[in-house]
C-alpha cells in the first residue's frame, strides 16, 4: 500500500461486479472453498444492482486498483425489534493486510449501518479461521454462544420446496 495515500471506499456500482468476483473467489480460495464457489461476475451485477437489489457492497479502491470489499445485506432481529446489517463477505488484498484497512472497512459499514437507523452488524466466521475470529473480538463483537447457523440447500432444499 502506497505510504502517501491511503485506498478510497466507496459504494460498489454494477461495473465492479467482476472485482468484487475476483476478490470473494479470493475468499474461496484462501478458505479451502474454490470447489465451492459457484457464482459469477454477472450473478453479482443481476442480484446486486438491479431493481431489489439484494446486497450492497462497499469497495475499496487503490488508484485504480481494486483491494478490498465488504459486501452486506439487511437483517432484522425480531428480539431487538430492529434492523441491522449482515456482513457476508469481508477481503482486503493480501498487499493491504496489516495496517488496519479490514478495520476501517468494517467501521464504513457501521457508519452506513447508523446513518440509516440500523441498530446492529451481524456476521458469521469459518469456524477454522482463528485469525478473523480474534480480528472480530477485537472489534467488540461478541460470539453468540446461544446460536448455531444452519443451511438448507441443494437437494434438501428443493425436496422441502416442492413437497
Amino acid at each position: 500500500m502506497s505510504a502517501t495515500r491511503l485506498p478510497h471506499i466507496r459504494l460498489a456500482e454494477i461495473n465492479d461486479a467482476p472485482a468484487i468476483h475476483a476478490m470473494l473467489l479470493g475468499i474461496a480460495k484462501a478458505t479451502g472453498c474454490e470447489d465451492k464457489f459457484k457464482s459469477s461476475p454477472n450473478d453479482l451485477a443481476r442480484d446486486g444492482f438491479g431493481a431489489k437489489p439484494a446486497f450492497e457492497a462497499l469497495i475499496a479502491m487503490d488508484g485504480e486498483t481494486p483491494v478490498a470489499v465488504c459486501l452486506y445485506f439487511p437483517s432484522y432481529s425480531t428480539f431487538r425489534g430492529k434492523s441491522g446489517l449482515y456482513i457476508q463477505d469481508l477481503y482486503v488484498a493480501p498487499t493491504h493486510r496489516g495496517g488496519g484497512f479490514a478495520r476501517q472497512m468494517v467501521a464504513a459499514v457501521a457508519k452506513r449501518a447508523f446513518d440509516t437507523g440500523k441498530a446492529y452488524i451481524r456476521l458469521s466466521v469459518d469456524a477454522e479461521n482463528v485469525i478473523g475470529q480474534r480480528f472480530y473480538e477485537k472489534l467488540g463483537m461478541r460470539h453468540a454462544e446461544d446460536e448455531k447457523i444452519f443451511v438448507l440447500d441443494g437437494a434438501a432444499f428443493e425436496s422441502l420446496a416442492q413437497s
